[in-house]
């Protein structure tokens, strides 16, 4: 295949590109099977009822999975197919940054639509393809630390380079549009805008001198022929999601890095990278000019990656840290909250498909003004395995739980849950939080091999519990309750908060659950967000094609979520092509900046390349929006 091939893969294609698994497996034959919804719910699930997988509301009358616009206060919208943003009305947005545009005076008018971004300014501009973001408060400025996933060369490299990097200066090129971009904004009086040249502004991407600590830093699996102490790697590779510490900090999650190491030598296979995906040829040619990404020659290289990054917004100087304590694998994002007795507890998604979900837990305890060391290098990791009776565990990951070496285990996380038996996921991605009761959701997005494939470890991925349809191309979202009101607790109880689906093409499991209708129907949730006031909000990012099984879907899109009764009201529309990704308010609460990824045609400019963005959103009565 050619790369200009492999780059218009997704993330999750080129996976199975590089690592094909049996097109079924031994242990279940049923990908052909018709599930009507009587027997999705009577049997599939082994419930008896089962109606009780799901949280309050979701099978109750038609009527009142209708009537869904009384939970919120704003009246919902239609789908859209249009190359626009489409609000409820009383709502207005505008461009906040894009692709491209000046993080300091020099980068002024540094972006063409015809040539793009050099290389020489190509690190003080905001970069592509914008993720998770959270803003902060520093000294009475806000600023927003944001993700930048990955790139696309055919948009962001020079024309005659037909989409693959020519030389080392477009590798680097290719290198500092990803990371992370730290940002002052302000409003200027006619609504937020970036600050340029503030001292805060800063540019992390995928040479940037970073640290590591807990238990794998500094072992064997992480030294290098540049770092032989394994303690100081370069740069943060495909930061997805998103999260905030208790104490004010930024945890950037490091997702699909295996796509970056190729080898310009000999296969190459050290124990995990069958496993990881890593092998074969490079998504962006990296390894052609950059030996770092060379697995021939640094196989250890990619054991330096995959793992959650701090950042500190409120200084420019400081040292990222990547935490090893808290597992090596793709991160979706990282959702921070509180064990009862004052733990830091971090909920994690492996977003592949049938890989896992993980908290980990400290060993140390904080308070407001306490200090921070060791909360996020001294700890448990654990894995969750969900029983059909709707309860579930934290299994610990442990030397002794799983026969591995702790520096082994963390960098090596798929396999320890393996070993213990953790339940395998229809790709776990973004987790939430509820600010106002002790529950947590996590978004299983889609996962067209359930019951059809294992994964890339050989687990098994049967039908049943959390994950209750085979080929399931819609997706859902779990909710749990930990034990004891506990966050910190081995044990909890689950059910689903909503099953995506199309109830005008189906008439069975492939509908969704009731409170899923024709007027709020989608697929895929990805990120979510909780606001101040318990409000639910949930980004798609799935088919678009508004055709087939997905006819009347529309084009990706953010929804709110009523927790209590189970209600959603679509609120967004994106423009055609577009992944809905990344939420966060401003510290008055009354805008909402909202991610934009990969939009098609040449949005938001109307000319020129199309360009991944940041928006603002406002009520026009001036009241807040979450």
């Amino acid at each position: 295949m050619k790369k200009t091939d492999i780059t218009d893969l997704s993330w999750d294609d080129f996976d199975e590109l590089r690592d094909p698994r049996p097109a079924e497996s031994d242990f279940d034959a049923v990908v052909e099977r018709a599930i009507s919804r009587r027997g999705f719910l009577g049997g599939a699930l082994a419930f008896g009822s089962g109606a009780a997988v799901f949280g309050a509301g979701m099978f109750g009358s038609a009527s009142s999975a209708r009537a869904q616009a009384a939970a919120f206060d704003f009246e919902p919208i239609d789908i859209a197919t249009d190359y626009d943003i489409h609000l409820p009305e009383g709502y207005q947005w505008k461009p906040l940054v894009r692709w491209g545009d000046a993080l300091f005076s020099e980068a002024e008018g540094a972006y063409s639509p015809e040539t793009g971004v050099s290389v020489e300014m190509s690190d003080k501009v905001f970069g592509e393809n914008t993720d998770g973001m959270e803003l902060f408060e520093v000294d009475g400025r806000q600023v927003i630390a944001v993700n930048s996933e990955y790139v696309n060369p055919k948009i962001n490299l020079p024309a005659d380079s037909e989409g693959t990097p020519k030389s080392a200066d477009e590798v680097r090129m290719l290198q500092n549009f990803q990371g992370v971009s730290v940002m002052e904004v302000a409003d200027t009086g006619n609504g937020y805008e970036v600050v340029k040249d503030s001292p805060l502004n800063r540019r992390i991407h995928h040479n940037t001198p970073m640290t590591m600590d807990g238990p794998a830093a500094g072992s064997t699996l992480v030294q290098t022929n540049a770092d032989p102490e394994g303690l100081s790697p370069l740069g943060t590779l495909n930061n997805c999601g998103s999260g905030k510490t208790l104490w004010g900090t930024y945890l950037t999650c490091e997702e699909n890095f295996n796509g970056y190491f190729g080898t310009t030598g000999a296969a190459v296979e050290t124990d995990g990278f069958s496993r990881y995906g890593i092998g074969g040829e490079g998504r962006y040619a990296y390894e052609k000019f950059d030996a770092r990404f060379d697995i021939s020659k640094e196989p250890n290289e990619p054991h330096r990656h995959g793992w959650i990054v701090e950042i500190d917004p409120s200084n420019p100087d400081s040292t990222p840290v990547k935490h090893t304590a808290l597992g090596r694998f793709k991160h979706e994002n990282a959702a921070m909250t509180q064990a009862a007795d004052g733990r830091v507890v971090v909920y994690m998604g492996d977003d592949e498909r049938g890989e896992f979900m993980y908290k980990y837990v400290s060993n140390g305890t904080w308070a407001e003004g306490q200090p921070t060391d060791g909360l996020l290098s001294d700890g448990t990791l654990y894995v969750a395995k969900f029983h059909d009776d709707q309860t579930g565990e934290w299994l610990a990951l442990t030397p002794e739980s799983t026969g591995m070496e702790m520096a082994d285990m963390l960098v090596h996380a798929r396999m320890a849950g393996s070993k213990l038996g953790a339940t395998t996921m229809d790709r776990p991605e973004w987790i939430a939080v509820n600010p106002l009761k002790p529950e947590a959701y996590c978004a299983l997005t889609n996962n067209k091999n359930r019951g059809v494939k294992p994964n890339a470890g050989g687990d098994e991925t049967p039908v049943g519990g959390p994950n209750p349809r085979e080929t399931n191309n819609f997706g859902q979202i779990v909710r749990w309750r930990p034990e004891g009101e506990d966050h910190g607790a081995t044990g909890f109880t689950w059910d689903l908060y909503v099953m995506a689906g199309n109830p005008t093409v189906y008439d069975n499991a492939y509908a969704g659950s009731d409170n899923v209708t024709p007027g709020n129907m989608f697929n895929s949730p990805d990120g979510m967000v909780f606001d101040s006031k318990g409000t639910l909000w949930i980004q798609t990012d799935g088919n678009y094609s508004n055709e087939g099984e997905f006819e009347g879907q529309g084009n990706n899109q953010m929804l709110a979520g009523n927790t209590e009764t189970g209600e959603i009201a679509r609120f967004m529309t994106g423009p055609y092509g577009c992944e809905v990704t990344g939420l966060c308010w401003s510290a008055d609460r009354k805008t909402a900046f909202v991610g934009i990824q990969h939009p098609g045609g040449s949005w938001p400019d109307g000319e020129g390349k199309p360009r991944s963005s940041i928006i603002a959103v406002w009520r026009e009565d001036g009241a807040t929006v979450g």
